[in-house]
This record gives structure tokens, C-alpha cells and sequence, in this order.
């Protein structure tokens, strides 16, 4: 332990998630020595829970993966206290994850011919990403169909045949003219393999950022984890970053590296950065344009159930994530976003976890007997829904310098951001809903949500990239603008978040950076 404390790394790599994971995997690879600085504890490998843990002690959901503290969420003027979506621990928040694995499309990384991008577009262009894209389904192991609508993208290994229910709710969606393909998930298709969506996977089938990640990069013996240390802030000069400060068994240590990642998430990243203040950073690291923690964004989900066709089968096991759409991707000019499967049986255990979510946000919170008497509405949702299969709308989000990250230090472990609904979302919104409506004509189905819902699951932006420093934090390379070792890995490099899951786009930007710093640090020796 002495010699993880005292030596000088190559790379230190805040965060083992699934960028995190995956940069120090492609570093470790190209024969650098690699730390990573983990805040959770190490657990159990064969654990299998959920993100819901039901404990409010910091140490009790710390063993279970979950963030430790409640998250202050200021939207729409309103501030709400509740748990987050964030996880800890080897894997961070992607051993919770559903595993998608979508591949963004052209325009939203650059302005195409009828359709113009709100920031101009990303420094990095669709052509420059899909190599990186083809080798993190790789490392991924990603199955599915190609998308009749899209482009067609490779490597991608055959899904798992599907229960005959879940294929004649297939036929059904093709029947009413919408362009349904199985699902990108990291999974592999090992026997007995259960998915494991929403929560840990014991094995190796769902691929995330400790599978595909971490656990790679410590098999080559150039890599460790420093688990249970809080990084607490950067130290360096006016150039550079030397050291890391961390609190870990209630004592704070300086860790010293040639380089620095970031891999913390898009809300606890700029946090760092925004704690290390200094006569030569004035503003926090790394902020020379202000934009630390700027430009926060999720997605909107929009969930509905829909039932197979009358005399469909009888439900059987099989896969449950099994679709996705790109009808509305777009339309016209308007942004929308994918619809898929969400991976999760309208059950009872699904519904009161959606609920107590709502619970937890209300006026009603502080009412403990309140989230008990949930139980019974899901039990009757439950009986209603049946044998449906839940599905999501995600509809885009841009960015906006207003939506942003904040520092407390008086609070230095709460997370805390502020975010207005934009009314062009709102809007946009509308008009998603209404063209679903539409298109799932003669199917049945259940609206489960009216107001807006954020995927809290989804951050992104708070450290975007850009060819001009003024307008972002990072550069093309996901190197600070104004700092000559420090990177980032996670999905605070974007700045738009296009209208997929974030997971592919980050594994494709880990994989980049990592090959970009491991070229940079051979090269001086």
C-alpha cells in the first residue's frame, strides 16, 4: 500500500467507471503504470443488487454501490433533496446500467445539408469518431441488428433469440410501419446469462466499466485501485498538475503522476475542479473561460407500455431489452431522440421503484409513511399492466451555460446543480409525444408519465470540448485547454447530447483519449 501511496504513476485516473475503466485499460495496455482513485469501496464481485438499496446510512449504501450522500437538484427553480443516480465502487454507476450501446448519427456531431447543429458542431467529426465507435462495441461485445434506417455499423454480434411473446410485439411494431432492430447491448451471450438490467452483474456477461474496464487493466500488472479515497482536489501550477489529494483512511495523502483523467461523471468532474482553487487557478483548475461546470444537460425520457397483440404466446424467459426505433430520431429540423425498450418487466418491484423516485422529489418527501402506502398503487399498476413491456422515449437536450454544476465548500461531498427546462424542450416535447401518438396507432398502450421526467441517468456536458478555449474547457483531445497533463474521460466532454444513451460515445472517447495520452507519454519517455 506504501508503494501505491508514494510511487509516481504515469497516469492517475479519477474514477472507475466506464470511461475511467476503459482509458486506464488502454493505457495499462500500452504498457503505462496506471492508479486508479476510486471514492467507493470494494465489494463483493458476485453481488447482485439493484440501484435502489433502500438504506440511507453513507456506509451502508457505499457497500451496495450506491452514492452516498443525497444529491441537492435545483430545476426549474424548484430544490428537491433526494438520492441520485450516481453509483461508487469498481464499475461506478455502469454496473447499474441497461447496457445500451447506440451509435450517434451524423448530425449530431456536425451540420449536414437540411439539418444545422446548435453548437456549430463537435471539434471531432462523425468520420473521426467511427473507428473509435467500431473498436468499443468490440471491447464491448455488442449484439443487436442494424437499423434499417441508419448507417450500418460494425463490429456487432448476433442478439439472443427472443421469447415468442417478445417477437410477435416485434411484428406488431413492423406491422404498424415503424422500423424496429434488436437493441446494441453489451452483453455477452454467455449461458444462463440473465441481463442483469438495472442492477450488478456476478459474472462477466453484462460488459461495463469493471468488466470491459478495470479488470483487463489490472491483468496486465501495470495497473491498481486505490478504493474508499475521496479525491478531494488538484494540486499543481500555473502549467501543470503534480499531485492529487485524497482522504483515505482519515488521512490525507499526496498522489503523484505524469498525468492526470478525470473520470468522475459530468457532475462530480467539475467538482474537482471547481475545489481546487489556487492563486494560480483562480476560479477552480482548469477554468481560465468560466465554463467549468456550464452547460450541464440529460435527456427527456417519455415512458409508455405496450402490449404484445392479442393472442400473442404466453410470456417466457428471454431478453428484455429487446428493441429499438429511430423513427423519430428526427423530424424536419426537430431533434428527438431514440425510443427503446427499456429493459425492465412492467412488475411490481419496477413500478414502486419509479414511484418512490417521484416520491422522493415531491413536496410529500419528508411524509416516511407515505413511501409505504406506494406499495398498493403498485401493486394495482402491476395487476393492470400485466404482460406489457415498458418502452422509452429519450428526446435531447441542449446545451445551455445557465444549466450548470455547482461547489459548495461548505458541502464539499453534497452534489449540486441547477437546471432549467428549456421552453424550446418543452415544446419539442410536444411535438415527440403527439408524432409517438401517431405512430403507435392500433397498437395498446399506456402513457406512464405526463409531466417532463430528466433522465438523471444521462448527464453530460460541464467540461465540453472545443478548438477554441473560450468556448470550451477541454481541446479536441480532451486535454484542459489550460493545463499540459490533465484529460478527460467521461461524458462531461460533450457538447451536445445527441439522442442516444451516452455509453457507446463515452467507451469510444475513453478509448480515444487513452490511445492519444499513451502515444504522448512514450513519446517523452
Amino acid at each position: 500500500m506504501n508503494e501505491l501511496l508514494h510511487r509516481k504513476w504515469d497516469v492517475i485516473i479519477i474514477g472507475a467507471g466506464l470511461g475511467g475503466g476503459v482509458c486506464g485499460r488502454t493505457l495499462a495496455e500500452a504498457g503505462l503504470s496506471v492508479l486508479f482513485v476510486e471514492k467507493g469501496p470494494a465489494t463483493p464481485r458476485r453481488a447482485e443488487n439493484n440501484q435502489d438499496c433502500g438504506y440511507e446510512d453513507p456506509f451502508a449504501r457505499e457497500m451496495f454501490g450506491c452514492w452516498p450522500r443525497q444529491v441537492e437538484a435545483r430545476v426549474n427553480g424548484t430544490t428537491t433533496i433526494g438520492w441520485g443516480a450516481q453509483g461508487v465502487g469498481v464499475g461506478g454507476t455502469s454496473v447499474f446500467y441497461a447496457a445500451a450501446m447506440e451509435q450517434p448519427e451524423r448530425h449530431d456531431f456536425e451540420p449536414v445539408q437540411d439539418m444545422p447543429h446548435p453548437t456549430g458542431g463537435w471539434p471531432v467529426g462523425y468520420d473521426e469518431f467511427a473507428p473509435w465507435y467500431a473498436r468499443a462495441r468490440e471491447i464491448m461485445a455488442v449484439n443487436g441488428e442494424q437499423d434499417p434506417l441508419g448507417d450500418a455499423v460494425l463490429p456487432l454480434a448476433p442478439p439472443t433469440p427472443l421469447a415468442p411473446r417478445d417477437e410477435a410485439l416485434g411484428q406488431a411494431l413492423i406491422k404498424a410501419g415503424l422500423h424496429a432492430y434488436r437493441a446494441h447491448l453489451a452483453i455477452r451471450q454467455l449461458d444462463g446469462c440473465k441481463e442483469c438490467i438495472g442492477r450488478k452483474c456476478p459474472r462477466d456477461c453484462k460488459m461495463d466499466g469493471r468488466s470491459a474496464g478495470v479488470m483487463p487493466a489490472l491483468a496486465t500488472g501495470r495497473a491498481e485501485v486505490l478504493d474508499g479515497a475521496e479525491a478531494l482536489a488538484l494540486v499543481g501550477d500555473a502549467g501543470s498538475v503534480q499531485h492529487l489529494r485524497v482522504r483515505w483512511h482519515d488521512a490525507e495523502h499526496l498522489l503523484q503522476a505524469r498525468a492526470f483523467v478525470l473520470a468522475g461523471g459530468s457532475l462530480s468532474s467539475p467538482r474537482l475542479l471547481l475545489a481546487s482553487e489556487a492563486p494560480h487557478w483562480p476560479g477552480g483548475c482548469a477554468n481560465s473561460s468560466g465554463l467549468v461546470g456550464r452547460g450541464l444537460m440529460f435527456h427527456i425520457n417519455e415512458r409508455i407500455a405496450i402490449w404484445p397483440p392479442r393472442g400473442a404466446p404466453p410470456s417466457s424467459p428471454g431478453p428484455l431489452k429487446a428493441y429499438s426505433l429511430r423513427d423519430l430520431y428526427r423530424n424536419g429540423q426537430d431533434r428527438m431522440g431514440l425510443f427503446q425498450s427499456l429493459g425492465l418487466p412492467a412488475d411490481y418491484g419496477n413500478i414502486l421503484f419509479v414511484l418512490h423516485q417521484r416520491y422522493d422529489t415531491s413536496p410529500l418527501r419528508r411524509l416516511s409513511i407515505g413511501r409505504e402506502l406506494l406499495r398498493v398503487p403498485a401493486m394495482i399498476a402491476a395487476r393492470v399492466l400485466g404482460d406489457a413491456r415498458v418502452f422509452a422515449g429519450i428526446i435531447e437536450d441542449l446545451p445551455d451555460d445557465r444549466n450548470r454544476v455547482l461547489y459548495d465548500p461548505a458541502r464539499p461531498d453534497t452534489i449540486i446543480y441547477d437546471y432549467t427546462i428549456a421552453d424550446e424542450l418543452m415544446a419539442r416535447r410536444q411535438r415527440f409525444r403527439r408524432l409517438l401518438k401517431q405512430r403507435l396507432k392500433g397498437l395498446r398502450s399506456l402513457w406512464l408519465n405526463h409531466r417532463p421526467e430528466l433522465n438523471i441517468a444521462h448527464p453530460c456536458g460541464t467540461l465540453r470540448f472545443s478548438d477554441d478555449p473560450r468556448r470550451g474547457v477541454l481541446d479536441r483531445d480532451c486535454k484542459a485547454h489550460d493545463l499540459d497533463n490533465l484529460y478527460v474521460a467521461d461524458a462531461s466532454f460533450m457538447p451536445s447530447s445527441t439522442g442516444v444513451n451516452p455509453g457507446l460515445t463515452i467507451v469510444a472517447n475513453a478509448l480515444r483519449v487513452g490511445h492519444t495520452l499513451a502515444q504522448r507519454l512514450r513519446a517523452s519517455g
